[in-house]
């Protein structure tokens, strides 16, 4: 599976059967990756296609030494299966069990 990275629209994505799944990013301070939304069309569900995309967006953070920011939920349950991906979340922002933290 070919991921692709679009810097200038923020954004990672696959082609996935004339379609494409995509993870969506913003950039709100210097050295921090906010993932905001993953989409996959529904005929490529379950094929593993959301989870390339979140390994090529914490790849890239990794390689530029930004931090995490987990808005999105496919993100945030993908998160607590990969707890080795944990030292990249900026827990400043990082959502707690009941809310979010002060």
């Amino acid at each position: 599976m070919q991921v692709e990275h679009d810097e200038t629209e923020n954004r990672f994505f696959v082609r996935v059967g004339g379609e494409e799944a995509e993870l969506a990013y913003t950039r709100p301070a210097r050295g921090v990756l906010d993932i905001q939304h993953t989409y996959v069309p529904e005929r490529a569900r379950g094929q593993g296609v959301a989870e390339a995309l979140a390994v090529a967006a914490f790849d890239y953070a990794r390689r530029r030494g930004d931090r995490v920011i987990p808005t999105c939920p496919f993100v945030r349950k993908w998160l607590a299966s990969h707890p080795e991906e944990a030292a990249l979340v900026d827990r400043r922002y990082a959502p707690a069990e009941d809310g979010p933290r002060a």
